[in-house]
C-alpha cells in the first residue's frame, strides 16, 4: 500500500537507485504512476507491504518499507528488483549499476564510474570534502542524515 514518504517511521528500510542522467518531467509523472502500481500490489507472503518512493534530484529512486507492519521477503525483493528492471528498459537509464558513484560539486550533480572517481581523487581533482550520496544507507533515518555526506565520512574514504 503507498503512502506517503514522509509518513513512514524513521526504521523503514531503504533501497536507492541512483540514474545515470535526469528524469524528464514525462518520466518522472511515469516512473510516480508506474511505482504507485507497483506498491499498491506489492506483497510479502500475501501481506500488503506500506511503503513509498522519494525521487530526489530528479535523478535516484528511493524505496522506503515499513517493515515494522511486514518485512520483505526475498521474493518480494525481488519483485522490486523487476519493478527497477522494467524501469531501465523503459526509460533507457542504468539504476542496477552499483559500480558508479554520484557526488555534488557545488550545486552539480555529477555521475561516473568507481573507476574514473578513483582516477579523479588520485589526481587530487577530488577532495575528501566532495558531498558523494551514500547509497548504502540501510533506513530512512540514515537516508535522512548519512545519505549525502562528505566523501571523508562515508565508504568512498578509503579513496582519499
Amino acid at each position: 500500500m503507498m503512502v506517503s514518504f514522509d509518513q513512514l517511521p524513521e526504521e523503514s528500510r531503504v533501497w536507492i537507485y541512483q540514474s545515470n542522467r535526469v528524469f524528464t518531467v514525462a518520466e518522472l509523472d511515469f516512473i510516480k504512476s508506474y511505482a504507485n502500481d507497483f506498491i499498491n500490489s506489492w506483497t510479502a507472503h500475501g501481506a500488503n507491504l506500506q511503503a513509498a518512493i522519494d525521487i530526489p534530484y530528479d535523478r535516484f529512486l528511493v524505496i522506503a518499507l515499513n517493515e515494522s507492519l511486514h518485512s520483505a521477503s526475498g521474493c518480494s525483493i525481488d519483485s522490486s528488483v523487476r519493478f527497477i528492471q522494467n524501469l531501465e528498459k523503459q526509460l533507457d537509464v542504468i539504476l542496477l549499476d552499483k559500480m558508479n558513484v554520484t557526488y555534488r560539486i557545488k550545486n552539480k550533480i555529477e555521475y561516473t564510474s568507481l573507476k574514473d572517481f578513483r582516477k579523479m581523487v588520485k589526481k587530487k581533482l577530488l577532495k575528501s570534502d566532495v558531498i558523494v550520496f551514500n547509497n548504502l544507507v540501510i533506513n530512512k533515518k540514515e537516508y535522512n542524515s548519512l545519505w549525502e555526506v562528505p566523501a571523508g565520512s562515508s565508504w568512498h574514504a578509503r579513496y582519499f
